[in-house]
């Protein structure tokens, strides 16, 4: 005859081995990360914009990289603020992710009552890419920023400078000149990047920090003026052009850039495999040519680091904000 167990035995036993499988299976679905469901980027501008640019060109390269589809879903809205907040509010599964810029870490100063909190809610992945800002004027307003500090400094409040919003990255880039400078000027603030470019072209607005990739194919035509480049460096897009600091204003660079968060408790080993894919992806060949004609370099570093990058940014971004009295509307 058939001994059979006790109820109890039994019944522990059963439990163990389900517990086993679980384990098990668990193990296998986080190392099989990503299998076939699609990755989301979300990405809080518009289509077009250099943020998204940069997010399509690492999605086209991503997805065959993790062998799986990655889809770049644009949600605009508020400074950048409204996509956050979708994709902080996402499973910590590695399937939604987030492309912001260094907005990212400016918008915590300016917008009230945010339903993120952008150091808890979020781990950074890596940063993609530094997009730098040139500082444009009509062809013949000023002669070098030398000429504009000048004549800013000779005229308190009486010249303008435009930005594509309070609070972006235009404008936090002309906030940290005009402070290094030491100058009073108005702050005229625009929908977007074309119609500042139009107000200074129209030599209504005196200056604007453009992103380069809006404002390369205008100075190439000689319907705008470059003066300097707002980064550290000079930029290989315009290598004539000096940095704002080599043309005389110490303190005055500003580092604009897109990078990639995951929502905070997203597995370590996923932030890591994603980070060593998209560093892989930012400095290949194919890549640093897109790159570079759209006057972006590429800019990545593992996790803590880029985590470490993100703190140290955002407090300041706090003293720009706060030394400038920049508000939204």
């Amino acid at each position: 005859m058939k001994k059979t167990l006790p109820w109890s035995r039994r019944q522990a036993l059963t439990i163990a081995a389900a517990l086993a499988a679980c384990t098990l299976g668990g193990a296998h679905a986080q190392g099989a990360w990503p299998g076939t469901q699609p990755i989301k980027l979300v990405v809080p501008f518009t289509a077009g914009s250099g943020t998204d640019i940069v997010a399509r060109l690492v999605a086209e390269k991503l997805g065959p990289a993790l062998g799986t589809s990655v889809i770049v879903d644009n949600r605009p809205g508020a400074g950048g603020t409204l996509g956050a907040a979708i994709a902080a509010k996402a499973p910590a599964d590695g399937y939604t992710l987030l492309v912001h810029s260094a907005g990212h870490l400016v918008n915590p100063w300016i917008y009230k009552g945010l339903s993120y909190d952008t150091l808890k809610d979020f781990t950074g992945v890596t940063p993609m890419a530094s997009l730098p800002n040139v500082l444009v004027t009509a062809p013949s307003h000023f002669t070098d920023v030398k000429d504009l500090v000048a004549k800013a400094k000779a005229k308190p409040g009486g010249l303008n400078y435009g930005s594509a919003g309070n609070g972006s990255a235009t404008h936090m880039n002309a906030e940290v000149f005009r402070l290094a400078a030491g100058v009073d000027a108005q702050h005229v603030p625009f929908r977007g990047t074309p119609e500042a470019m139009t107000e200074v072209m129209a030599g209504r607005v005196d200056w604007f920090f453009a992103p380069m990739v809006s404002a390369l194919p205008l100075i190439k035509s000689g319907k705008l003026k470059a003066l300097a480049v707002g980064t550290a460096g000079r930029s290989s897009a315009l290598p004539d052009a000096p940095t704002t600091v080599e043309a005389g204003v110490p303190g005055s660079a500003y580092l604009f850039w897109v990078g990639l968060f995951a929502p905070a408790r997203t597995p370590q080993p996923v932030v890591e495999r994603l980070q060593a894919e998209v560093a892989k992806i930012m400095v290949s060949p194919e890549l640093k040519e897109r790159l570079e004609k759209l006057g972006a370099e590429p800019f990545t570093m593992p996790s803590a680091q880029f985590n470490k990058f993100i703190a140290d940014e955002t407090a300041k971004a706090q003293q720009v904000v706060k030394a400038a009295a920049i508000k939204v509307d």
